[in-house]
């Protein structure tokens, strides 16, 4: 197990930007660069093989390189004359494609309500569809504008209509109908190597409920950040879906809905599903990374509890929720002025119960507990620091039917009456008697932080009340920033799920808008346990992701209203994550290595090998050469 005291020590060290080195110091640098041993950039320039020539390789979009075939390849692919003969670079072809794209997603509106989030998606799809490494070079380059186009908040708006929207069949779909074929099936992908998994079952899609097999859009949006992110090869990410049915009556009676058309699967017959999955990929594909996204707050537990102790795979909705919130609330201690080692001292009013509340509340709890020496004592005494409401209000010890997993954060009767509150008080109740630090949305519920609510939390014992607005998409967060900085003013530290634009206060002043995006951490998750070859994600791997964002940002940013770093940034903060990750694999004896890099060689890298063989394993989208092999 990892060593507290160390982790704690990581916690409290600040991100420092490197000052200018002297001559001396330059030539022992270089001279200790030559020394070090050189990695192979596995990702690099190293020729393609491929077995088709022609307009076959023109279909592919694997290999598809439109009018940036060079002559020599043209001719060594059978290309000649099937290609104007103009031959352009990557970048000639993204200043074409960019100015269509603002020409076309004007006249591909999806209606008055929502005029360019869908075209948007529309058009990048279909790049998608033909040149998937310019699809990626498009979407790195202008990550800030397109990751909430093939994410949140558009990503539901994508699933909701995906049957009109379904064109080309991307990732896999097991279902119910499937049982006993599995263990064949995954042999039907073409990929021999692949890394990471995302799955859903389409119970639970962002906060918009059963979507049933429409929910594969969640699995494709994830991956396209995975490998925008993380560098993780396109050739190796698979979108899956778990068909079991769907409870939503509508698509039940959808004549053109392109999953069962039957009520879910329940109890045992659901998890003999899930387990038949987990065996054939593993079978198959035994390094793969299997991410959980979107199940229902039901099975979300249960699944990550049966599974994490012998498959390499993560719940994000519940570990990857609570990492961005952790970094987040931490970042709101600091931005007080405050020492992070202050957090167990925060109160916190938590909305919502479900998967990633429950999720965030564990991790906070473990969090305040090690820095308060991780005794049982610890542990009571930082459970005290939270008010979780949900639908019925306060959850406190009187009420009857308590999710089990929300029982340890129940508040005893006697220690609310004396807070002037009972089991089942309002959000606005409790908010008012507490005086919380922090205000947690995590409901699924646009709108929940009311006026009355936000009036409330101007009564805060805080110098920077904080508010965080976590429910996605846009349509389901609890307030906008608008009504934060207007109700509460201009102190308030506010962060969302989804992305909201920075505030002109007036005066020279800027209400920030912080989005707490899983992307954070999920990519840089995913590849650290990629490249450590670990047969677990355990909770230290996840408390070193967190703890990297949250000293991510400068004292001064922090200070600013900035909990959060920018999107554009996302690459060089994955990279420092999957470092993290992949350190505390190596600290914690489960990294088994990955390809040419084993475990003894892990563990005699420095922390800049470390990083440098994370920046070397990662994918860019360069367009490889091509070269023809018979079958």
């Amino acid at each position: 197990m990892p060593n507290p005291s160390g982790q704690i020590g990581r916690l409290l060290l600040l991100r420092r930007r490197p000052a200018t080195p002297s001559a001396a110091a330059a030539a022992a640098a270089a001279a200790a660069a030559a020394a070090r041993r050189c990695f192979t950039t596995t990702e690099g320039h190293r020729p393609t093989m491929v077995h088709k020539r022609s307009l076959d390789i023109l279909h592919d979009p694997w290999f598809n390189k439109g009018t940036a075939f060079s002559m020599t390849e043209r001719d060594r692919l059978d290309l000649r004359g099937l290609l104007p003969p103009n031959v352009m670079s990557s970048e000639q072809q993204i200043d074409r494609f960019m100015a269509d794209l603002k020409r076309l997603e004007e006249q591909a509106r999806d209606g008055p309500s929502d005029p360019n989030a869908l075209a948007k998606w529309r058009i990048l799809n279909r790049l998608h569809d033909r040149n998937e490494t310019m699809y990626y070079k498009v979407l790195i380059a202008n990550i800030k504008e397109y990751a909430p186009i093939v994410y949140t908040p558009t990503v539901g708006l994508v699933c909701q209509n995906y049957g009109g929207l379904f064109r080309r069949p991307r990732g896999m779909y097991f279902s119910a109908a499937d049982r006993g074929e599995m263990m064949s099936m995954v042999y039907n992908w073409p990929a021999e190597q692949v890394d990471m998994i995302v799955v859903t079952d389409g119970s639970r899609i962002l906060g918009l409920g059963d979507l049933g097999v429409q929910g594969i859009g969640i699995s494709i949006g994830k991956l396209d950040l995975y490998v925008a992110a993380a560098g993780i090869n396109p050739q190796r990410v698979l979108p899956v879906m778990i068909d079991v049915g769907t409870n939503n009556e509508k698509l039940l009676e959808d004549p053109i809905y392109l999953g069962l058309q039957q009520h879910r699967l329940d109890g045992d017959e659901y998890i003999a599903v899930i387990d038949e999955f987990m065996e054939a990929v593993f079978t198959r594909w035994p390094n793969v990374v299997v991410q959980f996204e979107d199940f229902q707050s039901k099975w979300a537990f249960k699944l990550l509890q049966r599974y994490r102790n012998s498959y390499r795979m993560f719940n994000d909705d519940v570990q990857g929720t609570a990492g961005v919130a952790i970094a987040g609330l931490l970042g709101a201690v600091r931005a007080q002025g405050k020492p992070m080692i202050d957090f167990p001292k925060m109160k916190i009013v938590v909305a919502g119960a479900g998967s990633a509340g429950i999720g965030v509340l564990n991790a906070a709890r473990k969090t305040m507990a090690r820095m308060l020496g991780n005794t049982e004592t610890a542990f009571a005494s930082a459970s005290s620091q939270f008010w979780v409401v949900d639908a019925k209000g306060l959850i406190t010890e009187d009420r009857d039917d308590i999710d089990p997993e929300a029982r340890p954060f129940a508040r005893k009767v006697k220690e609310a009456n004396r807070q002037g509150l009972r089991e089942g008080a309002s959000l606005v109740e409790v908010v008012r008697e507490v005086k919380p630090d922090v205000l947690l949305g995590l409901s699924a519920v646009g709108g929940l932080f009311s006026k009355e609510v936000l009036e409330a939390m101007r009564g805060s014992t805080s110098t920077r009340p904080a508010v965080f607005a976590m429910s996605n998409p846009t349509k389901n967060a609890e307030c906008t920033p608008e009504e934060a900085f207007s109700i509460i003013g201009e102190n308030v530290i506010f962060a969302s799920g989804s992305p909201f634009e920075d505030l002109d206060l007036g005066n020279g002043n800027i209400g920030h808008c912080n989005q707490g995006n899983n992307m954070y951490l999920f990519p840089g998750i995913g590849l650290g346990t990629v490249l450590s070859g670990s047969r677990i994600v355990s909770d230290g791997m996840l408390q070193a992701a967190a703890e990297c964002l949250a000293a991510y940002m400068t004292e001064e940013e922090v200070l600013g209203g900035v909990i959060y770093p920018s999107i554009s940034s996302i690459r060089d903060i994955t990279k420092e994550v999957a470092t993290a990750v992949l350190k505390e694999a190596i600290e914690e004896d489960l990294a088994e290595g990955y390809r040419g890099m084993d475990a003894r060689e892990l563990k005699k890298l420095s922390q800049e090998e470390i990083a440098e063989f994370v920046q070397n394993n990662m994918w860019s989208p360069d367009y490889p050469c091509l070269v023809f092999k018979d079958n």
